[in-house]
């Protein structure tokens, strides 16, 4: 307690000298207000789709990104932690550590969000969700983020109910030019960045961009690597004449890394003790300790994604866009799993994923109107390999149980209308989104030495179809040129997930089952779409001296994936039958009390509450009005951007109230407090390139040892969570030029 304390007396008089700093100026010069003009950073600005007259997200800029620092530079989710309502909880300070970290908005896990690159879904299975760890972020332009309703012409994928990310990509410039960036850091950490626009060729106006980065660290606790990561991307930008072009955009991305080690709920109550446990640096001989090796623990990561836009412009009213897309995800997890004995499994996933998006926009007097239809085909092959730990290293022992099979179809038409008169602002809009999901074919293991595979019919699933009507509803009203307020209503969804851990169980009790004539099957007829409808009221003031935007927000889930238990077989698994409430406040806030001043203050509370009690082994849960799994109350982002001259210094705290990581409330997890510290020297015009920065960031400033993820469900009885503690301080170095 004391070393907390101590944190707080030395940041708190920093803190304080900056904001009595900047009112000194503001009443030295109050007789040339009216005059005088203050322009501040904009971090987070209000953010539209195209034909959109109502406001209904937030935007963060590249000034918001690149205050972030180095661990926002691969991983998306590490870039939206500026964001009210936004929670990352992360078992790295690199953003490396890929499917290790926790995202939540307003309470929800963004693993049941969607994300999208100019439209186009970016998601995959086991786990689901969006992947994060694929993009350099210095070729992404903006990000805008809906946490509550989603306008209907924004992709969503497989489900939005843990809101929509937009990436939005930096295409190939206009002008010519090259960036480098080299950073070195703690913990070995070296990563290096170049990026070549091409700019306008004379002849054709076509426009050429590539970059390539190199990144990687050791782990901050145990032996391992979090890389070497490689990350290509290729851009084309094409004029077709006066009204049409072509643009194509390539990302490859292979990653490899070694695992965080997670922690159980006695180990993070002493983690002082435990802080650095991690797996083994050597085998031992002893098979049921040796799934702890850390070789035995380790990733691979390959993604490749195609992106093609056409856009056509027939006339001033009428536009057109098609969008094909490719997608490629080949990933191999190794993870000790004791378990099962001294077995490790191999978790694979195979996904190909083939679809366009077709758009038609028409902005006609009065009401803009959009029409569009999103269809896509899935091949995703999930799947586990089994192999026993022996002397001589890993013996193969059979494969396990098949989660996808066969090609699964996405049909998803949606419309669009928005419009205006004067002051008043609308819009309204309606997808329906149509999944067929695949008939999958069941396998047990055979016996050695081969281990063939043999079928099941109790193994086996049937085609599955899941649809859903999503409408959403949106106003606002201009008060003045300043200020407007504004509501819209939203459904959401998610289509049915985490079909692996719903296989395992059945084949690991499979004689339980077929003892009371229970198939595979009939446990996949209780999975359904979770849904939830959401309302958001807020208001946004944007002024000359500061922006102001405070949303009130409700939401009521249903069908949530919670385990429940079957006194037929004796034994708990996952249904869709779980139902919450969630309601609280987001309040963006950024002053500019003077020139080359900016305090920003992004402040959230979130009420998420079950609303009955669950059964769990035949016994009553008292969940009812208790704060979901790891969703914690209060959350507060603030810093400080303060440019005298050339250089840039951003203090900056993160703070996360207690957060349960069980239904029950039995464990609790403290809050925390960790301050952040960035600085940089800007030269501009040096004779080589236009601009070099030099820039220092120490993340984590007073090394604070906290507990960061909370892995679980949403559902969750003691002893069924497992944790990640956060990364120490974490010092990195970073020198870019640009010409």
């Amino acid at each position: 307690m004391y070393h907390y304390a101590l944190e707080w007396f030395v940041v708190l008089p920093f803190f304080f000298l900056f904001l009595l700093h900047p009112c000194h100026v503001f009443a030295e010069q109050s007789t040339a207000l009216p005059t005088l003009s203050v322009v501040g950073q904009k971090l987070i600005i209000p953010t539209r789709q195209a034909s959109e007259t109502v406001y209904t997200g937030s935007e963060i800029t590249r000034d918001g990104i690149r205050l972030q620092g180095e661990r926002a530079s691969t991983s998306v989710h590490e870039a939206l932690n500026l964001l009210p309502g936004v929670n990352l909880s992360s078992s790295d300070g690199y953003g490396l550590a890929a499917e290790q970290n926790d995202l939540r908005i307003r309470g929800v896990p963004g693993r049941l969000g969607a994300m999208t690159v100019e439209g186009v879904p970016n998601y995959g299975g086991n786990p689901i969700g969006p992947r994060d760890y694929l993009y350099d972020m210095e070729n992404i332009e903006a990000i805008s983020v809906y946490k509550g309703a989603v306008p209907g012409d924004i992709g969503t994928g497989v489900g939005s109910r843990g809101g929509a990310i937009v990436l939005h990509p930096l295409w190939p410039q206009k002008d010519a030019g090259l960036q480098f960036k080299q950073s070195l850091g703690s913990h070995s950490y070296n990563r290096t960045f170049g990026r070549l626009d091409s700019g306008e060729l004379l002849e054709t106006q076509t426009r050429l961009s590539g970059s390539y980065s190199y990144t990687d660290a050791d782990k901050w606790r145990g032996p391992g690597e979090l890389g070497p990561r490689h990350n290509t991307n290729l851009g084309l930008a094409q004029p077709l004449g006066e009204h049409a072009e072509v643009k194509l955009w390539y990302n490859h991305n292979d990653l490899d890394q070694h695992l965080y080690r997670p922690l159980n709920f006695e180990e993070i109550r002493n983690l002082d003790d435990n802080y650095r446990k991690d797996f083994n640096e050597e085998l031992s001989g002893n098979p049921t300790e040796d799934v702890y090796y850390y070789q035995y623990n380790r990733g691979s990561y390959r993604n490749r994604d195609l992106i093609s836009t056409l856009t056509f412009d027939p006339s001033d009213v009428l536009h057109v866009s098609v969008k094909p897309f490719y997608s490629k995800e080949d990933t191999r997890v190794l993870q000790g799993n004791p378990a099962k004995g001294a077995l490790v499994q191999q978790r694979n996933r195979e996904i190909e994923r083939k679809g366009v998006i077709a758009e038609v926009r028409a902005d006609l007097p009065g009401i803009q109107t959009v029409a569009g239809h999103h269809f896509e085909s899935l091949d995703m092959d999930i799947f586990s390999r089994n192999f026993a730990v022996t002397p001589d290293g890993l013996d193969y022992r059979g494969m396990g149980i098949l989660a996808s099979g066969g090609t699964s179809y996405i049909n998803s038409p949606y419309l669009k209308f928005s419009g205006g008169s004067g002051s008043f602002n609308w819009q309204a809009g309606l997808k329906y989104f149509h999944f067929e999901d695949a008939a999958a074919d069941g396998y047990v293991t055979g016996s050695g030495p081969d281990f063939d595979l043999k079928p099941a019919a109790d193994l086996s699933r049937s085609e599955t179809t899941y649809d859903i009507w999503l409408p959403t509803l949106g106003a606002s009203f201009d008060l003045n040129p300043s200020l407007s307020i504004y509501a819209s209503y939203g459904k959401n969804f998610i289509r049915p997930y985490a079909y692996m851990p719903l296989v395992n169980l059945y084949n690991t009790h499979r004689e339980t089952f077929q003892g009371q004539e229970i198939t595979l099957q009939k446990l996949f007829d209780g999975y359904a779409m979770e849904r939830s409808h959401t309302v958001d009221l807020g208001a946004r003031y944007l002024g000359e001296w500061f922006d102001l935007a405070p949303t009130l927000f409700f939401a009521r889930h249903k069908n949530l994936l919670t385990t429940v238990y079957d006194p037929r077989v004796g034994l708990n698994y996952q249904q869709n039958v779980g139902e919450a409430t969630g309601y609280g406040i987001d309040l963006e806030a950024n002053l500019y009390p003077a020139e080359n001043i900016t305090l920003f203050c992004n402040l959230t509370y979130t009420v998420l509450t079950y609303d009955d009690d669950l059964t769990f082994a035949g016994r009553r849960v008292d969940a009812d009005g208790r704060q979901v799994v790891a969703t914690p109350r209060e959350q507060l982002r603030a810093g400080i951007i303060w440019t005298p001259g050339h250089f840039e210094i951003s203090p900056m705290l993160r703070y996360i109230g207690e957060r349960y990581a069980d239904m029950e409330h039995r464990q609790r997890v403290s809050s925390y407090t960790v301050f952040d510290l960035r600085g940089s020297y800007t030269f501009h015009n040096p004779g080589i390139g236009e601009q070099i920065r030099i820039s220092l960031e120490l993340n984590n400033l007073f090394d604070r040892r906290y507990t960061a993820v909370i892995d679980e469900l949403d559902a969750s009885l003691a002893g069924a969570t497992t944790f990640y503690p956060g990364a120490p301080m974490t010092t990195i170095l970073t020198a870019s030029i640009q010409f």
